[in-house]
């Protein structure tokens, strides 16, 4: 990963985000303190990315990951280009080499929404400007950050945090756990074992782990539930794997969320899905539509934990100005900064 030249350190070092593991926990932490200020008061950084360009590159559909970059840049006063990659994958055309030359000189970021995290991290390595995973096949670190961020704006500490993870062992999952190992806290990933996170994800997330006191724990045990801060599910059948699709969903049906599985977690569970959701299958509308269902804040924290993603590469010096600042956002008497 390639470091900022700076003799200044910036708010966050690395100069892309592949993947939460390019983080340090103060890093992270920083990341949520700037998108709760961007959040409380959005006028204040109504120009802190003024004539700063953004391309997005997506190989698949998107709601809430193009809509959050495009319109959460713009309110940043920078200017969105979309470019659709899903009749014409990338690097079909010219070569990634070339495509990604060409966009350093015009472009002050990219964010690509990809099939797989190998051609983003060929990407990366041609660029000259900062690129952000917004989804790979492994990883989707924007959406991780979001949802910790989440947590914690709802009264969640970072220490006592417990989350349960229920269902297929995806790239949510795999970033999910690389914020916990990172930051702290306990997360219980509960699959099928052909379903279960990578290992290699799951070797690198236990040696962060041991640094920062987190735990990592996989099981098939839906009893494993109890007592959670908060479950989490997904769909069954990720985009691409069509094939597999009726397999899988007859794997994970018995891991389904529904009412009686939030019970047994516990009366303060709260319930989290990155969206879009399959009603019916990975989750019921009893669950989905209920009081202690954050998802909708979830969808709309990945605009303001993205905007502080940007601005930090991008403009580091209103960062740490903004970090600087005295705050009495409940963020800082949470315990989490």
């Amino acid at each position: 990963m390639t470091r900022s030249t700076s003799t200044r350190p910036p708010p966050i070092m690395t100069r892309d985000l592949l993947r939460v593991a390019d983080l340090s926990s103060s890093e992270i932490h920083g990341l949520f303190a700037l998108a709760s200020r961007l959040k409380a008061n959005p006028g204040a950084f109504a120009s802190a990315l003024a004539q700063r360009s953004l391309v997005l590159l997506f190989e698949k559909p998107s709601l809430r990951t193009r809509v959050s970059f495009e319109l959460g840049f713009q309110k940043l006063g920078g200017a969105v280009c979309f470019l659709s990659h899903e009749g014409t994958p990338i690097g079909a055309r010219e070569s990634v080499h070339d495509y990604a030359g060409n966009l350093s000189r015009w472009a002050d970021a990219i964010a690509i929404r990809c099939k797989s995290h190998a051609l983003l991290e060929r990407f990366a390595a041609s660029s000259h400007v900062p690129i952000v995973n917004a989804l790979s096949d492994q990883h989707h670190p924007c959406q991780a950050l979001a949802d910790l961020f989440t947590l914690v704006e709802h009264g969640h500490r970072v220490e006592s945090l417990h989350l349960a993870w229920v269902g297929d062992g995806n790239n949510v999952c795999s970033s999910l756990i690389e914020a916990i190992a990172t930051i702290g806290g306990r997360m219980t990933i509960i699959s099928p074992r052909a379903y279960a996170p990578s290992q290699e994800i799951l070797r690198a997330a236990n040696a962060r782990a041991h640094r920062s006191g987190a735990q990592i724990v996989c099981t098939e045990d839906l009893g494993a539930v109890a007592g959670a801060s908060a479950i989490y599910t997904d769909v069954c059948v990720s985009m691409g794997e069509e094939a597999i699709a009726a397999e899988k969903t007859a794997a994970l049906t018995p891991y389904r969320v529904d009412g009686a599985l939030m019970r047994q977690a516990g009366p303060h569970t709260t319930f989290m899905h990155c969206l879009p959701a399959r009603r019916g299958e990975e989750v019921t509308d009893e669950v989905i539509d209920s009081p202690t269902s954050i998802v909708l804040d979830q969808a709309e924290n990945r605009m303001h934990l993205q905007n502080a993603l940007l601005v930090s590469l991008l403009n580091p010096e209103v960062a740490l100005a903004a970090r600087r600042e005295p705050s009495s956002h409940s963020l800082r008497h949470q315990g989490t900064l």
